[in-house]
């Protein structure tokens, strides 16, 4: 887990060094173990080092191989990295180190841009051919490292984070009314390739791109989850469906113990995240440092979930940290949470995570998290409404309970000039909705929350807080061998037991029947959804700041009736609205975009 950043001109100048150089510092909470430059005319990279697999100077980056002739700067894991290591060797490539970084750099040598089918893990990689000029980036199946994208007729810009394009220099700082219209209906999901920045995209999920020194570019999209039955597997029971999700789970667990540093697990105390801790325990696993963190109740809201991962812990005699933030960290982790964010993430979640991460980077430097088993296993309450709903009807049913509010419902709250002509959001829907490979209404709103929102939402959240701090995590439920099993399995059976009814029923016998039983929790920070005192200030503050006035989103009428009843108003998911508009000014004054 890293951060990398280049440069490909096309004007004939020479990268600019210096400017990528900003970029890469920029990064330094990404990699904090090393940095590294690496320039040839007019392509150059850099590279911030969290060093978890070969420690040493062997691994740094970017790695020039100059045998085969290419460089290569990568963030994230290849899980299989060693079994490749012994394909390619066999092939006769020698290795001059143990990092999963060369494996990537041999692999494209031995089977081009269709290396990305050989890998299994998270990663965002830029190849350079040395020869050609030519540029490879590629970026994982399921989205889980973010790579973003500058490019003008000029050059072409890269990065880990947004931030590090903009200490680059030379974006369009302007803002997408697009991305702005999802933003504000989208449950602040901006799916790629957009950025709420018209200056800035990012490369979707499961896409490589190949850049020609001239700048034209090809993409080939190299996986799809189909969420759609199988007839191999017409004939399986519950019980057949239950073994095989439960035991793809384990395998997706074993593989992200890879490291040359011990792995710890973020432990919440619900069932995604201890069936991780009791996973790791039938493997053999001692010694694992488990963490929760919990808040200060507000407005009748609990702060906490200590009774369920304390359980867990005790159940598997795990090394926990029980972390309860005091209140004098809130404001500041707000803020440094919203510094954070490469683009503007609404979920308070974002700031649990942050403080949660800052504390956990003092003992481990990777962790393993249950995120993603909601939207893989039909864990939210917007699913079941969708059952029985006719396939022509799923996009408006959908729209119906997962959308923050209708496209319709903006005038009035965004000003006339940040409208969109057209409701993009309603559109894009109905777009992905359409595509074959989704038997029933459940099995779209499956798909697309599994391969678009969590991408652009939960996925990205946990990316920015947990690499704030230097800390990698990994994701197991996300393994893409897990989701494609998944999206196999039939509705009825993830719907069942109120929500995630197959894994809680294949999690019987291996997790506490207490922790499978309780209500659905959260990531709770109750002083952000009930919104009082210095963060209320905090809002205030950034929705009547200079620059807000200047920006003019947000019609002036309705920030004054949301602040006045700050708690009164919420999204159609149970948000808080204030926090939404409030959250982008704060994103946008941060990062001195005026």
């Amino acid at each position: 887990m890293c951060g990398l950043a280049g440069e490909l001109r096309f004007d004939g100048r020479s990268a600019d060094v210096g400017d990528l150089a900003r970029m890469t510092h920029c990064m330094v909470h990404r990699g904090p173990d090393g940095d590294g430059l690496w320039a040839r005319g007019p392509v150059a990279l850099g590279h911030r080092r969290l060093s978890i697999i070969d420690l040493s100077a062997a691994g740094s980056q970017p790695m020039v191989d100059a045998g085969l002739g290419i460089t290569v700067a990568f963030n994230g894991c290849i899980y299989n990295h060693e079994a490749l290591r012994q394909e390619l060797r066999a092939k006769g490539y020698r290795f001059f180190s143990g990092s999963d970084t060369e494996v990537i750099a041999k692999g494209y040598a031995e089977w081009g841009i269709q290396v990305v089918d050989h890998l299994l893990g998270m990663f965002a990689f830029a190849i350079v051919e040395h020869a050609s000029g030519r540029l490879v980036l590629a970026r994982d199946r399921l989205g889980i490292k973010p790579l973003y994208l500058d490019q003008t007729r000029e050059r072409l810009r890269f990065a880990s984070t947004l931030p590090a394009l903009l200490e680059g220099g030379g974006t369009d700082t302007s803002i997408d009314r697009e991305a702005l219209a999802y933003y504000m209906t989208f449950h602040s999901v901006v799916p790629a390739p957009l950025t709420i920045l018209q200056g800035v995209k990012k490369l979707p999920p499961a896409t490589v791109r190949v850049v020609e020194p001239g700048g034209s570019f090809t993409d080939t999209v190299y996986w799809r989850a189909d969420f759609a039955r199988d007839e191999s597997r017409a004939g399986w029971s519950d019980a057949d469906w239950q073994d095989a999700l439960i035991q793809s789970l384990r395998t997706a667990v074993e593989r992200r113990m890879v490291a040359d540093v011990p792995v710890g697990v973020l432990l919440s105390g619900g069932l995604d995240s201890s069936l991780v801790v009791a996973l790791l325990s039938e493997l053999g696993q001692t010694n694992l440092q488990t963490f929760s963190i919990g808040f200060e109740s507000a407005g009748g809201e609990s702060g906490d979930e200590f009774e369920y991962s304390t359980l867990v812990a005790k159940e598997f005699g795990t090394d926990h940290h029980r972390i309860p933030i005091d209140s004098s960290r809130l404001l500041p982790g707000i803020d440094g949470a919203v510094a954070a964010m490469s683009e503007p993430m609404v979920s308070h979640d974002c700031v649990a995570f942050y403080l949660l991460s800052e504390d956990v980077s003092q003992s481990v430097k990777v962790v393993q998290s249950g995120q993603g088993a909601d939207e893989v296993l039909a864990g939210y309450d917007w699913y079941p409404p969708l059952a029985g709903v006719a396939r022509e009807d799923a996009v408006e049913e959908y729209s119906k309970v997962f959308f923050d509010r209708r496209w319709s419902a903006l005038p009035g709250l965004l000003n006339a000039e940040w409208m969109l002509e057209n409701d993009a959001p309603t559109e894009f829907v109905t777009r992905e909705f359409a595509r074959p490979g989704a038997d029933t209404a459940v099995d779209a709103a499956l798909r697309q929350d599994t391969t678009i929102n969590l991408v652009d939402d939960p996925v990205k959240r946990v990316d920015n807080m947990t690499m704030a701090w230097g800390l990698e995590a990994r994701v197991p439920f996300l393994d893409h061998e897990f989701v494609e099993l998944a999206g196999r399995i039939p509705p009825g059976l993830k719907l069942s037991d109120g929500g995630k009814g197959i894994l809680k029923r294949a999690s019987r016998g291996i997790v506490p029947d207490a922790v499978i039983d309780r209500t659905k929790g959260s990531f709770p920070v109750p002083a952000i959804r009930q919104l009082e005192g210095p963060y209320l200030e905090r809002v205030r503050e950034a929705l009547t700041d200079p620059a807000a006035a200047r920006r003019g989103l947000f019609d002036r009428g309705e920030v004054d009736r949301l602040l006045a009843a700050p708690n009164e108003t919420r999204t159609t998911l149970g948000s808080n609205a204030l926090w939404q508009l409030g959250l982008l000014e704060m994103w946008l004054q941060t990062h001195r975009l005026t």
